[in-house]
């Protein structure tokens, strides 16, 4: 999944990032309202975790003009503020959910996830093929019943491909959903992960490349 995390916060925007990027997620970033809203207008993303604190354009205003571009990008809000009032005007505003400043890691990651299974393209909780597969939200894939060890990017870029359902995923898109914004266009990354995780895959063969096209999980 894409996330963009927008966070006044430096240290704070940095653990974030770096935690929910370990979790297989792309993930971009943003310290101010006017940076958030020129990333929500160039890319898609599935979860914008706001503060509602922010400089230049207020966290509110940003969910505003969020949720009156009709995308189906679901919003987390933070706040310090933790009354039951302010969680009723952060939902009022048009956010999904609402988050308390301090939090818990692993149950922010929880509700990212749960907000991504939300969207307008919403995949089963467990992704399969044949004898594959992957639970985004235990972080585990499996083939035949053996342990799959895979690298976040691998774990991310599998997803993808399985939550496709057997139809083609060109390597643009691919890697605008697995990596993110400080990834190269012209990077052989997407092909690189793809040669590492047929392997780790085994045989037969599940992953296949269409020429000039893209890959896909099925038959060749």
């Amino acid at each position: 999944m894409r996330v963009l995390v927008v966070e006044d916060h430096w240290t704070l925007n940095a653990l974030i990032t770096a935690g929910l990027r370990r979790e297989a997620m792309a993930v971009d970033t943003a310290l101010d309202g006017h940076a958030a809203l020129a990333q929500i207008a160039a890319t898609r993303y599935d979860v914008v975790v706001l503060d509602r604190d922010l400089p230049g354009v207020h966290g509110d205003d940003v969910c505003r003009r969020i949720v009156a571009g009709g995308a189906d990008t679901r919003v987390l809000m933070l706040t310090a503020a933790g009354t039951v009032r302010d969680r009723v005007e952060g939902l009022s505003l048009g956010a999904d959910d609402y988050l308390p400043k301090p939090f818990d890691f692993s149950e922010l990651v929880a509700r990212v996830r749960a907000l991504a299974r939300r969207s307008a393209d919403a995949v089963p909780p467990t992704l399969t093929y044949d004898d594959l597969s992957l639970d985004p939200s235990r972080r585990t894939a499996t083939r035949a019943g053996r342990r799959l060890d895979l690298s976040p990017k691998e774990f991310a870029l599998l997803e993808c491909l399985l939550a496709a359902d057997g139809r083609l995923v060109s390597a643009e898109d691919l890697l605008e959903r697995v990596w993110d914004e400080a990834a190269d266009p012209f990077t052989t990354a997407v092909k690189t992960t793809v040669r590492r995780l047929r392997a780790k895959l085994g045989d037969p063969p599940v992953i296949h490349t269409v020429r000039e096209g893209g890959y896909r999980i099925g038959q060749p």
